[in-house]
């Protein structure tokens, strides 16, 4: 696997930046709540094999984030030229996503902060890509956890209801020629900005949909340690950091089946508010007031993860998760894809 080894403090947008951000590397490296960390920098499907001279904008964009760029979206909006029936919207291949989006967002934020349904898009997008590795043939962001009977499986307990709903948003809108893959990682990006402090990640559309079930084996689950969990996400070209990263998405998590006996119990004490709560709090260890996985509780632990967990609970620790979550999030979206060169950017769309 290729790394890089960046600052992940610095890799941020100007909303999130630290106070003493423009510092000499020195003194940043001074302080106990900044570390030096590795990343995956390995390129993904066709971009492994495509020529800088043949990259389109998307392509260039993509692997320049997968190579170790920023994921973070910077504030450009999109203004539709018209409602979503209008001849000039039907020429706009970000317009459908735009009133998309508008939907997505109206389920996904109320007055408390993001909803249930947010929580369970930014689980769906986890669910439907991580269901591969360098050695699948097929799976990944393909749209196949609800276009096959993947939601039998009990690895997908508890996403009934943002399944049933994306769904509903699928037929609503398959007649403007969207895909089921972009809609559920589109859903995900979108639920995480809902969350107040959740970072904007770059969006891409055009993906292909695939029926066929994923392979199975290949998502994490509660149980798990902390070493098994870093070999499973080595498999999908993550470092140990960036497995630290993800789990991070935990702050906005409400667990049904770990635990029945405590259903809805949060994993961190503040499940509507994007924040580094999950990692303190997983470290405190009060399993009364939250409910802990045994898995995070490893990777808190674990030699290869705990010092980027902590650096993750430290005082400015926001400043540090969010790009290394975007980044991290970003790379998963397109695992399985095969045709990053000819995706289209729709981050602009995003709330």
């Amino acid at each position: 696997m290729k790394v890089t080894t960046i600052l992940i403090g610095l890799v941020t947008s100007q909303a999130l930046a630290h106070p003493g951000m423009g510092c000499a590397l020195s003194q940043i490296q001074a302080r106990r709540d900044y570390t030096i960390q590795s990343r995956s920098t390995e390129l993904l499907g066709d971009l492994k094999t495509t020529k800088d001279q043949d990259l389109t904008p998307s392509g260039t964009t993509i692997k320049t984030v997968l190579q170790g760029g920023s994921a973070l979206a910077d504030g450009s909006t999109y203004k539709p030229p018209g409602d979503l029936t209008s001849d000039a919207c039907k020429k706009s291949a970000l317009c459908v996503w735009y009133y998309i989006v508008q939907d997505l967002k109206g389920s996904f934020s109320d007055s408390s902060g993001c909803t249930d349904l947010a929580r369970g898009a930014i689980r769906q997008g986890f669910h439907d890509a991580g269901a591969w590795d360098i050695s699948s043939d097929h799976g990944g962001a393909d749209g196949s956890l609800l276009l096959s009977d993947e939601m039998s499986r009990s690895d997908n307990l508890g996403l009934e209801d943002i399944a049933a709903k994306t769904k509903d948003w699928y037929n609503q809108y398959k007649g403007y020629g969207i895909g089921m893959a972009d809609l559920i990682q589109t859903a995900a990006t979108t639920a995480t900005v809902c969350c107040p402090g959740g970072p904007r990640i770059k969006s891409f559309i055009g993906r292909k949909d695939d029926s066929r079930p994923a392979p199975t084996g290949k998502l994490p689950l509660e149980y798990q340690d902390a070493s098994y969990l870093v070999a499973l996400f080595a498999n999908k070209t993550f470092t140990a950091n960036d497995l630290v990263a993800l789990v991070g998405a935990h702050t906005a998590s409400k667990q049904k089946y770990v635990d029945k006996s405590r259903a809805n119990a949060p994993q961190d004490s503040t499940p509507s508010v994007w924040d580094t709560k999950f990692y303190s709090e997983t470290i405190a260890g009060d399993n009364k007031t939250i409910l802990i996985f045994h898995s995070d509780k490893s990777i808190s632990t674990y030699s290869q993860t705990k010092e980027q967990f902590r650096s993750f609970a430290g005082s400015n620790g926001l400043s540090l998760w969010s790009p290394a979550y975007a980044q991290a999030y970003f790379r998963l979206s397109f695992l399985g894809v095969n045709n990053l060169n000819n995706l289209t950017d729709i981050t602009e769309v995003l709330p």
